[in-house]
């Protein structure tokens, strides 16, 4: 996302708990800040997005954190997949300090985000996300106002879920179809052509198809650790709800049995070939 609002123009500073991860972005250009604060305060518009609510706590109000200078006037856009309440709580801690902050979880990996073609879910007061979509606009093909603050996560929780659980449904469907000795880019390919094939199949099918014949899935853009967690913070919203979601449940048992036989960082394509290969 970085390097998209670069090349068209942008002014950025950037930060990172992990300040290796900075340097690609410092050789193309960007500004790097020794700290949270630093940048929060020498920037009108701050985009976060990390791994879980750990990660905001600790970028936004931990030690020289996001929110320990004075940020008067700034406005936030969480970006991270996380639950409503996260980004509700957060959203106080904003207003305390004279800044605003809107929710955007974004669908979409590391292409998209390259040519700016995410799909942005965005919770916010009407002012806040007015201003908000003059960054967002950039880096999506379409954003959705859909609430007030905490709605942006709800509804990225909601589109996400389908795509986690269709991993390990697509494994299943593969087994049936193992015995008929195809060759797995022919499968990916028909399977794309039906209803039993999402858009993910697209984009994702060649890579799939390699991982089938023994090859590693990759790029990896979505890890296996990455959809657990997801599926937990599902799985936690659906109970504060007053719901079970059995299916996200089962999809869930499975892929932690995956993260154990080695697989938390491969791409989460890879689950559907291991179902087979057993």
């Amino acid at each position: 996302m970085t390097l998209r609002l670069m090349s068209l123009g942008r002014e950025l500073m950037v930060w990172n708990r992990t300040p290796a991860k900075t340097k690609p972005l410092a050789e193309a250009g960007s500004k790097v800040a020794p700290t949270a604060r630093e940048l929060a305060e020498s920037s009108d518009i701050v985009l976060s997005i990390v791994t879980d609510a750990d990660a905001i706590e600790s970028a936004y109000r931990g030690k020289d954190g996001l929110l320990t200078g004075e940020v008067k006037g700034r406005l936030f856009v969480e970006m991270s997949t996380v639950r409503p309440e996260v980004h509700e709580r957060l959203a106080r801690a904003v207003r305390a300090k004279g800044a605003a902050l809107v929710d955007c979880p974004v669908g979409g990996s590391t292409g998209p985000a390259r040519d700016g073609k995410l799909f942005g879910f965005i919770g916010g007061e009407a002012s806040d996300v007015s201003r908000a979509r003059a960054v967002l606009d950039q880096l999506c093909r379409r954003v959705e106002h859909v609430g007030p603050v905490g709605s942006g996560a709800r509804m990225k929780l909601t589109i996400n879920l389908p795509l986690h659980v269709y991993w390990q449904a697509l494994g299943e469907a593969l087994y049936i179809s193992k015995s008929l000795g195809l060759d797995p880019a022919r499968v990916m390919d028909i399977l794309a052509d039906t209803s039993g094939g999402p858009n993910v199949l697209k984009t994702r099918g060649p890579a799939l198809a390699g991982a089938l014949n023994g090859r590693d899935a990759s790029p990896v853009t979505f890890d296996v650790d990455s959809t657990r967690k997801d599926l937990r913070t599902m799985i936690e919203e659906a109970h504060a709800l007053g719901a079970k979601l059995p299916v996200s449940e089962c999809a869930l048992a499975c892929f932690d049995e995956a993260a154990r036989d080695g697989l938390g960082e491969k791409d989460v394509s890879a689950l559907p070939a291991r179902f087979v290969r057993k």
